[in-house]
């Protein structure tokens, strides 16, 4: 029986996964324990509690069936995007909730898993070939379909989590490095362009330099760069027509400081409180930025701000190293796995974690613009701690049939 544990279950994805949880619901107790929203940790609590059995089903059900199954489970998430836009409930400006009693539950979290299985399915079938124009459509058509109903929502932060997650695994999958230059290269263009001229041409001039050491035959890179050039110029050109509040908001979500007491104030304050939390910081519950409730929903998108100022530097780099530990586990299981459709899924999960950590945490530290994505494992909100932890239970069950073709 020890022997079947230590070759077939997965200790690494557990326990970092139980100790993120756990630091989670610690600071989310701290962030709530004297307000009115102190019904937030015991929400957190039942949520903990479903996201466990999820995890064990995730853990539980044979890979293969989830690979069959794989397209059934993704058209019926759609479909619950599609009826959350006609009777969802408005949150934030955004119609992405179904309300249940004292709870709410977000579609879109849950779609990142099952358009996560649906194209890991897709790309490990012996038919289709990524050097193929019209395989590599289809496969960016699994996250599209699902980007372009969230994008109704309007729900820019989660989007971005399915393109964040489509690159990482059409490379894996064998894409050449210039597709995946090409399909990544446009988007940042377009920011370096909503910056100003100086940034678009020093970006433009690296893309440049990126398309001649790929090497590829004279016609596509010079293609490719013509594409960002007006990609960058119609950018500028709208910005400009855009009435001035427009304009505002724009630049004020590339920097928060441009507006100290109104969009950029969480930023403001999330850098205080991180920054007064020194080596070894507060102590817990003893958090002045928290207590005193500077950053209002601390609990949700910047949680990571509570274990920051109350526990200082060496809580900080505590979360940091689990996440480290769960990511080089995640890409060394993708790189083991000898069943492709495993391989796939392990890296996707990978890449759908780290995303969320960096563009979370560099929210909180000021070094990403705030676009409400929440952090893995540790944020409230009962949608993403279950998805996130159907990702964990669907890790380690490519663990447990690594050896397996």
């Amino acid at each position: 029986m020890n022997s079947f544990f230590k070759e077939h279950f997965d200790h690494t994805t557990l326990w970092t996964t139980l100790a993120l949880i756990v630091i989670g619901l610690l600071s989310i107790y701290s962030a709530t324990f004297d307000m009115q929203a102190g019904r937030s940790f015991d929400h957190q609590l039942v949520w903990t509690a479903i996201g466990l059995v999820l995890m064990i089903v995730a853990l539980a059900t044979p890979l293969r069936l989830i690979q069959r199954s794989a397209y059934i489970v993704y058209a019926l998430s759609l479909a619950l995007l599609i009826i959350v836009l006609a009777i969802g409930k408005k949150v934030y400006g955004s119609t992405s909730w179904f309300g249940i009693g004292g709870f709410g539950i977000q579609p879109s979290e849950f779609v990142k898993v099952t358009t996560l299985l649906a194209l890991a399915s897709y790309l490990s079938r012996s038919d289709v070939s990524i050097g193929k124009t019209t395989d590599i459509l289809k496969a960016c058509g699994f996250v599209l379909l699902p980007v372009a109903l969230i994008m109704l929502q309007p729900d820019l932060g989660t989007s971005l989590t399915f393109i964040a997650m489509l690159l990482p695994v059409l490379y894996w999958a064998g894409a050449s490095q210039f597709l995946i230059v090409a399909l990544l290269t446009p988007p940042i263009i377009a920011v370096a362009a909503l910056i100003g001229t100086t940034t678009f041409v020093v970006v433009l001039a690296l893309v440049g330099v990126a398309l001649y050491l790929l090497r590829e035959d004279m016609f596509s890179s010079s293609l490719m760069f013509g594409v960002n050039a007006v990609v960058g110029i119609f950018v500028q050109v709208v910005y400009e027509k855009l009435a001035l509040y427009q304009q505002k908001r724009i630049s004020t979500f590339l920097n928060p400081n441009n507006d100290p007491l109104g969009a950029g104030y969480n930023v403001i304050q999330a850098k205080v409180a991180i920054g007064s939390g020194g080596l070894f910081g507060k102590g817990y519950l003893h958090g002045t930025q928290t207590q005193l409730n500077f950053i209002p929903k601390q609990w949700t998108d910047f949680i990571f701000c509570v274990p920051g100022e109350e526990f200082g530097f060496i809580g900080a780099i505590v979360i940091l190293t689990l996440f480290a530990i769960l990511f080089l586990h995640g890409v060394k299981l993708a790189h083991v796995a000898k069943n492709k459709f495993g391989s796939i899924t392990a890296l996707g999960i990978t890449a759908l974690f780290a995303f969320h950590m960096f563009v979370n945490i560099g929210m909180s530290v000021g070094l990403m613009p705030v676009i409400g994505i929440p952090l893995p494992f540790l944020s409230y909100g009962g949608s993403s701690l279950c998805s996130f932890m159907i990702l964990a239970g669907l890790l380690m069950n490519v663990y447990a049939n690594r050896k397996e073709y």
